[in-house]
């Protein structure tokens, strides 16, 4: 394999970015020390507008545009993203080279006061722009008030505590990886509360064509996450899912078979379903799909048109 002297990193310019790219950097260079490695931070369509919903401004994929372009460019060899920023459709040229260990997949509650979702007065506002989160939290205290809120890690955090809202949530991984989990005040169980899919992810996109590339970027994958990963993301391409429809899904390994749980529900709450499948983590993506299929089947496909 040719000797890649210096391997350019793209990656979003917020602080958890920068974080996350670090983290791959360090990788690199622990696995490969012969190697120089230097990160590139952008501003995407995504961070420059925070005033309106994903949704309304064209979905998770304007976190990862720009960075996409300039890759297929030529610009950088590789892009560092959130997995559950990813569209399941990449560009054509690009691929999910290798995924990093996960960190804790779960969501956080961040109240004042130290409230739990539990303990939150009647009809409290609570600040989230997530479709997935909105919705479960309906189902648990549908009396909560949703409210928009987008932003940064540390920007939602300072929303809070000036009163904006009296609760949001925030992925764990997130909140580790900036040394800021204990702002949580509640941490969420997978069970009543499924993660996003991806979530808690740092995935590595490099050109399709660049394989000596792609080849060093398999001594650094994790496998396990990486199966994790195939399986939720094809669950999620079997059901088109965006930011715009409430979709929950995590994989991860019990007693040496990979299970994958999932949810879909309508915006309010008012109507979910839940499936669960167990199997091979080789057969990870069709795992996937006929999870999607089930979820499909018996009532999710009227969760996602209403």
């Amino acid at each position: 394999m040719k000797e890649l002297q210096i391997i350019k990193i793209a990656t979003r310019k917020s602080k958890l970015a920068l974080v996350q790219a670090e983290l791959v950097k360090n990788r690199l260079m622990a696995v490969f020390p012969a190697i120089a490695v230097e990160i590139i931070p952008m501003s995407t369509t995504g961070d420059e507008n925070t005033d309106r919903s994903l949704s309304e401004i064209g979905g998770k994929g304007l976190f990862t545009k720009e960075l996409e372009e300039e890759l297929l460019s030529g610009t950088f060899d590789i892009a560092v993203h959130s997995l559950k920023d990813m569209e399941t459709k990449l560009p054509q040229g690009l691929v999910i080279s290798s995924v990093l260990e996960r960190e804790d997949p779960r969501d956080a509650l961040i109240a004042s006061e130290g409230k739990t979702i539990a303990t939150l007065e009647k009809g409290a506002r609570v600040g989230t722009s997530s479709m997935r989160r909105s919705a479960q939290l309906k189902i648990i205290r549908p009396d909560l008030e949703i409210m928009p809120f987008r932003g940064n890690v540390t920007t939602r955090i300072e929303k809070l505590k000036k009163g904006e809202v009296v609760a949001t949530l925030l992925a764990v991984a997130g909140l580790k990886r900036l040394g800021m989990e204990n702002e949580a005040t509640e941490i969420l169980d997978t069970e009543n509360f499924i993660p996003a899919v991806g979530q808690g992810i740092i995935a590595i996109e490099c050109r399709e064509d660049n394989y000596d590339l792609r080849a060093m970027l398999a001594g650094i994958n994790h496998a396990p996450t990486l199966y994790a990963s195939i399986a939720e993301r094809s669950m999620l391409a079997r059901l088109d899912g965006s930011c715009r429809t409430p979709i929950a899904g995590y994989a991860r390994f019990e007693d040496g078979k990979l299970r994958l749980d999932a949810m879909v529900a309508n915006l309010d709450g008012t109507r979910h379903v839940k499936a669960t499948k167990t199997g091979d983590a080789e057969k990870a993506q069709a795992m996937g799909e006929e999870l999607a299929e089930e979820l499909l089947a018996n009532g999710g496909r009227e969760c996602l048109t209403k």
